[in-house]
């Protein structure tokens, strides 16, 4: 008799076990990478004047993203930065991502130039999405990389970028 209440208590144990961590095991991370390719399309910029080459501005950034499964967004970037021209410098913002069925990601992020003005560390959440993408949460990182213009030339990025994220089970 103690044998068959005994297997009944740790059938009940499985049951519940299963009931409740199922949904945490179908809810794990993902991941998508992909590489963006962005033009500056504008850069307005005042001087702190503490310092020479000290200034703070405004540059929103526009281009495609490249995913590693073949899917191509649109990206939309607004960027708040605090530099010092050739020694680096800081910035905030906002990503839209757009992909071709209308559905959207948006990332609020940190840049860290570490380089100058050359390279940066990015580092982000993804704070909210439509579509398919619709309660999407999780984070990104990034390593970018500018390319210096010429007079009379855009700005141009690079950036390799990782999203770790959570969708809600439907």
């Amino acid at each position: 008799m103690a044998t068959k209440k005994l297997i009944w208590i740790l059938f009940g144990i499985f049951v519940i076990s299963a009931w409740v961590l199922g949904p945490a095991i179908q809810a794990g991370a993902e991941t998508m990478k992909c590489r963006i390719a962005t033009i500056v399309t504008k850069d307005e910029s005042i001087p702190v004047s503490d310092e020479e080459g000290h200034s703070l501005g405004l540059q929103i950034t526009e281009g495609l993203a490249f995913f590693e499964n073949g899917e191509i967004a649109k990206v939309r970037s607004h960027n708040l930065i605090d530099r010092i021209s050739g020694k680096g410098g800081q910035a905030i913002g906002y990503t839209i991502y757009t992909f071709e069925d209308g559905s959207t990601i948006v990332q609020r992020f940190q840049r860290l130039l570490v380089s100058g003005d050359v390279s940066a560390k990015v580092t982000g959440e993804l704070i909210k999405g439509t579509g398919r993408f619709e309660g999407i949460k999780g984070t990104v990182s990034a390593t970018s990389k500018s390319f210096r213009a010429s007079k009379g030339e855009a700005v141009r990025n690079t950036s390799d970028t990782t999203f770790t994220y959570t969708l809600p089970t439907k």
